[in-house]
């Protein structure tokens, strides 16, 4: 029996996902929750797990920073991350950062399915998509690649959540985060980016990915 552990902090999200895997997966699975970093952690290390399902939006800490913290502790576990986030934004950082395979919470059941099994074959799930754009990160010369390639993981969850429409005191809350920090956060894009205004960010974000 496969074990599997998934972090992801709203409770409604984590059901449907066990449904899922416990309705598409051929083989038989036994799978255990954990809301926060700290729990995950705290059940990795007391329980042999045979793959993890990470959200990136995790409460007081950054997925993307658990992912890496998992890699160095636990090199041979694999991480699936399913998150909100387009691949655009984050598939490549989170490949990047040792995850077995990148999933958006919007894709159909079949490609979780499909990226479960082969993960938990010992695979790693990487769509044509995310492959074309790995291969552009490792040709593109630094000096054309596009500004936004410079944030940092908190900075870009910051933007994306901006360009959704979210206030400061909203991706605040959602990010764990208190409105001065993200004060401090909005300050470093907008000189990473050369721009003046959150008008201006988020006309630069929408003109980089207009998919969304």
């Amino acid at each position: 029996m496969k074990q599997i552990l998934i972090v992801e902090d709203h409770a409604i999200v984590r059901l449907g996902i066990i449904r899922l895997l416990q309705d598409l997966l051929p083989m038989p699975v036994a799978i255990e929750e954990a809301a926060t970093g700290a729990e995950a952690l705290d059940r990795i290390a007391s329980h042999p797990f045979d793959m993890v399902l990470l959200d990136l939006s995790l409460p007081g800490r950054n997925g993307l920073d658990l992912l890496k913290q998992l890699r160095r502790l636990h090199p041979k576990l694999p991480v699936l991350v399913l998150s909100m986030y387009p691949e655009e934004h984050y598939a490549v950082r989170a490949l990047r950062g040792g995850a077995a395979g990148y999933l958006n919470k919007g894709s159909a059941a079949e490609e979780l399915q499909a990226a479960a099994e082969k993960v938990l074959g010992g695979g790693r799930y990487i769509t044509p998509s995310q492959a074309d754009l790995l291969a552009e990160a490792l040709v593109e010369e630094p000096q054309d690649a596009p500004l936004h390639r410079q944030l940092s993981d908190r900075e870009c969850q910051f933007v994306s959540l901006l360009a959704a429409g979210r206030s400061t005191n909203e991706i605040a809350n959602e990010l764990s985060l208190s409105v001065k920090t993200i004060s401090t956060v909005r300050s470093r894009v907008l000189e990473k980016l050369h721009l003046r205004s959150n008008a201006e960010l988020i006309g630069y974000w929408v003109t980089q990915h207009p998919e969304e």
